[in-house]
């Protein structure tokens, strides 16, 4: 029970069943069809264990209309033998199967006849190894009751009739109805959650979770943080950020300084900044983040940029001292690298400059937070694609600034806290899971972006593309070629590379399949980084084939990934590992092989690594036959759209909240019974009744969230 969580009454009382029986009428065994499921009661003609291969419990029954079954078990107790003895009379249920000897069913539910058929349709719950069905059905019923006795009313009735359908059952009613519906009621209705009761619990839920979003965002508020307002430019220059605004060869989208703004308001404020960045592939981030370090070092305070990689670390690194090196030089400052690769002296040497403040921005991996890395004065954090770490490295790198700092208060103060995250949210998913956040949106692309155009194709067509990738580097262009694994290990066995560019272990490789291909080749279902360098370095004679994953030394990954940027590589083929902070806007073609193994956002963020020049550029996503439904459907949503707002909605209605969002990373499904794609209007709700319910009834208000979170709240604290 407590594997599942069920230590409380309520928590009784939420376990509500996964599905339902209907176990309130007998049928005929006799008109019962093959795969039907059956209720019905019979008499015991025979019974005996058979001794063969197997042993097994095999009874055959007479029904009411005469009809024969033969009932079998391939486990069972003295128990079944004495209540299945010759003669007795059982009620049986189950699903019936034509055999080669007629009727059967393989481990039926069975009882004494007699007992009186139950009023409302059986629930089946979500259970656990050695926990019965019959121990959870009793342990809820009692539960449920203790907890509808003790239960007292969290939300004012005034604010339930703000929404038609949440008047229609109180949350007693909806759970006893939940727990033993009707035999009569629409399983429907059950079954896809459009009964009142299930609406009753969706808006409660949602209702709860919006409070605890709330109660996190109020709780920041009382939180301190340096307030940082660029103030006299100093001796021979401007403002930062001015400065640099003036060196950038571009201009900001009107997109850009909108943002720019809603950071500089936070940063002026006395509590910690908590926004979320969001924007398209390409749609320019980075350079909003290095205005906000400008404004932290304008006003003596440090920056830290933390990214999930050393890939897009580097890549941060040079574009950063590219823009801010020629304006930081004249006042002192540099900015510093920081990785776990790096050699003992030359990390000695960063960190003193961390601790001195010289380093008015350090850009790093997780090595940021690392207990020798001491900030003199750490002003302003900055976490790029923010869903790859986790709740505890979020928060190791906020703990950064010293105690020291104190304001007048004495409150010890955090940094502000920008995060970055080039996966856009639909808006269904930002109301819900991130409403304790700030979040802020590059809904332009930069001018001068070309559009990508997207086919997708079977692998039987290799060739062709193989073709095409040996035109396109003979009009000097390059390309990538991007596969989902990376090599066979002599069991058999293929190593992955998921895409933050760490090893995630081993699966099992598919069989291989004969196909049409260069050389009259076999292709395997899941083809290897290592053999498709080998193939493509064959089949394109006198082009440059580079080979990129993340098994690679840092120090070779990092001068393949430069020789690619200089334009010495025509190909580069690589694992997932090039799916956030590569630009080389030469690169004009992507393939992504096994394309529909991927998901949606992460096929959009690999198409982005193209289009970043003038030249038009293309994406091929090939699959191997045959495809699934559902990758049908990815691949089509890419081949239509490039928004990444609009695939980020499709993605949403695929895969589902939880796993679109893996980023809260708390361990525990933080909704379980809405729906955010089909319960917007219950999402606009709560959303409008959390703040009211908190001002108006906090008595109330921390009643509720007992209720449905009962102490797990905390999940939401970064």
């Amino acid at each position: 029970m407590h594997k599942l969580g069920l230590v409380r009454d309520w928590d009784l009382a939420l376990h509500v069943p996964l599905r339902y029986e209907d176990e309130t009428r007998l049928q005929p065994l006799g008109a019962a069809s093959d795969g039907q499921a059956v209720q019905f009661e019979a008499v015991v003609v025979q019974s005996e264990v058979s001794l063969g291969p197997r042993r097994q419990l095999r009874v055959t029954v007479r029904g009411d209309d005469g009809a024969t079954c033969v009932l079998r078990f391939l486990s069972f107790y003295v128990s079944h033998q004495k209540t299945l003895a010759v003669g007795q009379r059982v009620r049986v249920r189950g699903e019936l199967r034509m055999g080669l000897w007629g009727r059967e069913m393989v481990h039926p539910v069975f009882r004494t006849a007699g007992v009186p058929l139950p009023q409302g349709l059986t629930p089946v719950y979500p259970t656990t190894a050695g926990l019965p069905q019959a121990y959870v059905r009793k342990a809820v019923a009692t539960g449920l009751s203790r907890a509808v006795r003790a239960m007292t009313p969290t939300i004012p009735d005034e604010y339930l009739n703000e929404i038609a359908c949440l008047r229609l059952l109180k949350l007693d009613s909806s759970l006893r109805f939940l727990h033993c519906p009707a035999a009569d009621v629409s399983l429907a209705q059950l079954e896809d959650r459009t009964h009142p009761a299930w609406l009753r619990l969706k808006a409660e839920e949602l209702l709860a979770q919006q409070l605890s979003q709330q109660v996190a965002r109020r709780e920041r508020q009382r939180f301190r943080a340096p307030v940082l307002v660029p103030g006299k430019p100093g001796a021979g220059a401007g403002l930062l950020h001015q400065d640099l605004l003036a060196a950038l060869p571009f201009a900001l989208t009107q997109a850009q300084r909108r943002v720019v703004d809603e950071v500089a308001a936070d940063m002026a404020l006395p509590r910690p900044m908590h926004r979320l960045l969001q924007g398209d592939v390409g749609a320019g981030k980075t350079v909003v983040a290095a205005l906000a370090a400008c404004m932290a070092m304008q006003c003596g305070w440090q920056c830290a940029l933390m990214a999930p990689t050393e890939i897009l670390a580097t890549q941060h690194f040079a574009k950063l001292v590219a823009w801010l090196e020629p304006l930081l030089a004249p006042r002192g400052l540099v900015v510093a690298w920081l990785t776990g690769s790096q050699r003992k002296k030359e990390r000695a040497e960063m960190l003193a400059r961390i601790a001195s403040g010289q380093a008015g921005l350090v850009v790093g991996t997780h090595a940021l937070i690392q207990e020798q890395v001491v900030f003199a004065r750490l002003g302003l954090a900055i976490i790029d694609e923010q869903h790859r770490f986790g709740v505890a490295q979020r928060l190791a790198l906020r703990s950064k600034l010293v105690d020291g700092a104190t304001p007048p208060g004495g409150a010890s103060l955090e940094p502000h806290l920008l995060m970055m995250t080039a996966t856009p949210i639909p808006r269904t998913l930002a109301m819900s899971y991130y409403a304790d956040l700030d979040v802020s949106t590059i809904d332009e692309l930069p001018p001068g972006r070309t559009p990508i155009v997207t086919k997708v194709i079977a692998d039987e067509r290799r060739e062709e593309v193989v073709a095409r990738i040996g035109a396109q580097v003979a009009q000097g262009r390059q390309v990538y070629w991007v596969c989902p694994l990376i090599d066979e290990q002599a069991d058999g066995a293929v190593v992955a590379d998921d895409a933050s560019g760490r090893m995630t272990g081993s699966v099992p490789r598919l069989p291989a399949r004969a196909g049409a291909g260069a050389g009259g080749r076999e292709a395997q279902l899941l083809r290897n980084v290592t053999a498709t360098h080998a193939e493509l370095s064959e089949a394109l004679p006198g082009v440059a084939v580079a080979l990129l994953h993340s098994r690679l030394p840092v120090a070779e990954k990092r001068a393949v990934m430069d020789a690619f940027a200089r334009g010495e590589t025509g190909v580069l083929v690589s694992t997932t590992v090039i799916e956030v902070g590569v630009d080389v806007p030469n690169a004009s073609l992507m393939v992504i092989e096994h394309a529909e193994r991927f998901g949606l956002s992460q096929l959009h963020q690999l198409r982005g690594r193209v289009g970043r020049g003038a030249v038009a550029s293309a994406c091929v996503l090939l699959y191997t036959t045959p495809l699934g439904p559902n990758g049908r459907e990815r691949l089509k949503a890419m081949a239509q759209t490039a928004d990444g707002f609009e695939i980020a909605r499709i993605d949403l209605a695929l895969r589902g909240p939880g796993e679109f969002l893996g980023a809260r990373q708390s361990g525990d499904a933080l909704l379980r019974f809405a729906d955010l794609s089909t319960d917007a209007d219950l999402l606009a709700w709560a959303q409008a009744t959390a703040p009211r319910l908190l001002d108006d009834y906090p008595q109330m208000a921390q009643a509720h969230l007992e209720r449905w979170l009962g102490g797990k709240s905390d999940f939401l604290k970064a």
